[in-house]
């Protein structure tokens, strides 16, 4: 299955990048293939909007999504949660992919 990994990154030191790898370093161990916006190159121009290109053509690819804490309250994570509920797409808080 393939999970992409949504979460607030505007605005946090280092972007929140730590947590996105930690998050997917948990899923990887579990089986899951991750779809990491952490990953992705930095666009151009570099704006919000081409981060957000990016990451929503990896929720399109994705089969469920694991949201990081915080994601109720970022601009591009609702997008992402809404888009993906659109798509009929299991979202659920990571920490019920891993079954913590």
């Amino acid at each position: 299955m393939k999970l992409y990994i949504a979460g607030p990154m505007s605005g946090l030191p280092d972007y929140n990048y730590p947590a996105f790898y930690y998050a997917e370093g948990q899923l990887a161990a579990l089986g899951y293939e991750t779809l990491n916006p952490a990953r992705n190159p930095t666009p151009d121009p570099e704006t919000w909007e081409g981060y957000m290109r990016a990451a929503l053509a990896q929720v399109i690819a994705a089969d469920g999504i694991a949201y990081l804490p915080g994601s109720g309250e970022s601009r591009g994570a609702k997008l992402e949660l809404h888009v993906a509920a659109e798509l009929g797409l299991a979202a659920k808080p990571i920490e019920e992919w891993l079954n913590v």
